[in-house]
């Protein structure tokens, strides 16, 4: 991160270097004829610190409106990468929500008869190695009786599982 007032001292200081400078090197026109068309004052330190401070408050005005150009168009930047990535996600989980309404829709009534008529363990078996989503869709399409004989037979772990997945649905269908 840049630091602000190290920076503005810098340019302050760069900027009274230059003009300090530029009447000695012949470089600033200007101030000669300036300089040449108004007779000489009393040189007092107030007077030379504000004549200084005013020629020097516009150019660092303009030094930091340019910086704080430059660091919004970076701010600018990162917040529209920031939106494309968030973009990104939101079509990868739409990509899910239609899978997983695609699975669900696979559950037809016609598998729903064949595990059911199923004996629990052989269900239980082939409901553990199926996906998550078809797995919970089954089940939840089956009698409760049937699905807790198959829920029985499962492991712990499995069971849980699908389980959780069936009140997750319950609770999005309410």
């Amino acid at each position: 991160m840049v630091n602000l007032p190290f920076l503005m001292q810098t340019i302050r200081i760069l900027m009274a270097l230059g003009c300090l400078l530029a009447p000695v090197a012949g470089l600033c026109g200007e101030q000669k004829k300036t300089q040449a068309a108004k007779p000489p004052e009393s040189s007092s330190p107030g007077n030379d610190l504000k004549q200084f401070c005013a020629n020097l408050g516009e150019i660092a005005g303009n030094a930091r409106i340019a910086w704080q150009t430059s660091k919004l168009r970076e701010l600018e930047a990162q917040l529209n990468q920031r939106i494309t990535e968030l973009d990104t996600k939101r079509e990868q989980l739409t990509e899910l929500v239609r899978r997983r309404d695609e699975a669900l829709k696979k559950a037809s009534d016609a598998v729903v008869a064949i595990y059911t008529q199923m004996k629990p363990n052989a269900a239980a078996q082939h409901l553990s190695a199926m996906e998550d989503a078809l797995a919970a869709a089954i089940i939840a399409k089956l009698s409760p009786r049937a699905a807790s004989a198959i829920l029985g037979e499962m492991e712990p772990a499995r069971a849980a599982q699908l389980t959780s997945g069936l009140i997750a649905r319950e609770k999005k269908k309410s």
